[in-house]
């Protein structure tokens, strides 16, 4: 295991795309290895799938932090140390970071974004490319910025928006290619990391 990024996935959900990442990380030249799962939700279906596989799964639930982002994050931020984490992708989380979490591990930290970017950033991308009309809709990998959705772009893939589709098949088929796109930039991108 010596040489390998130690990767944290921050998941707020079911956490497929992470599965995916620790899928693809379990093979012996992957650059990376998953040592931590972080939720903002108990009850993440993604926490219990990760202890499974021997990675610690920690939730940090934001409710008991009120309204004090940074200090929700600073709570994250220890836990990440505890680990050695040297890199941290977001994998469905469902919380906008604060500027100083996304300033500590700038160039540290990558996204997933289920469109095209700089198309359709935020929410209800799947609905919101139907509805503009689009014939092409896709995936995009990006370093974090303090910007939502703004970060220079690592890796996109594509899928065309067929007739008839409804935002959950458009949504299916885009997630089909994340599981794909997802670990090929992460191993693009930890291949280049210095390591000391």
């Amino acid at each position: 295991m010596t040489g390998k990024t130690r990767c944290a996935a921050f998941i707020s959900g079911r956490g497929s795309n992470m599965m995916a990442l620790v899928e693809a990380a379990k093979v012996p030249d992957f650059p990376a290895q998953f040592v931590l799962v972080v939720s903002n939700d108990p009850a993440a279906g993604g926490l219990e799938w990760a202890a499974g596989q021997g990675i610690a799964a920690v939730a940090i639930d934001h409710k008991l932090y009120g309204k004090d982002r940074e200090a929700h994050e600073r709570a994250i931020d220890a836990v990440l140390e505890q680990h050695g984490v040297e890199f941290i992708c977001l994998a469905g989380y469902m919380r906008v970071l604060t500027p100083w979490l996304v300033e500590k591990w700038q160039g540290r930290m990558i996204n997933i974004h289920p469109a095209l970017l700089p198309e359709f950033k935020g929410l209800h991308t799947h609905q919101r490319c139907l509805d503009a009309g689009h014939d092409r809709h896709g995936a995009t990998v990006h370093w974090v910025s303090p910007g939502v959705d703004e970060g220079d772009i690592i890796a996109q893939a594509e899928v065309p928006v067929l007739p008839g589709d409804t935002a959950d098949m458009l949504a299916a088929r885009v997630l089909v290619e994340e599981h794909k796109l997802y670990p090929a930039a992460l191993k693009a991108v930890t291949s280049n990391l210095t390591k000391i």
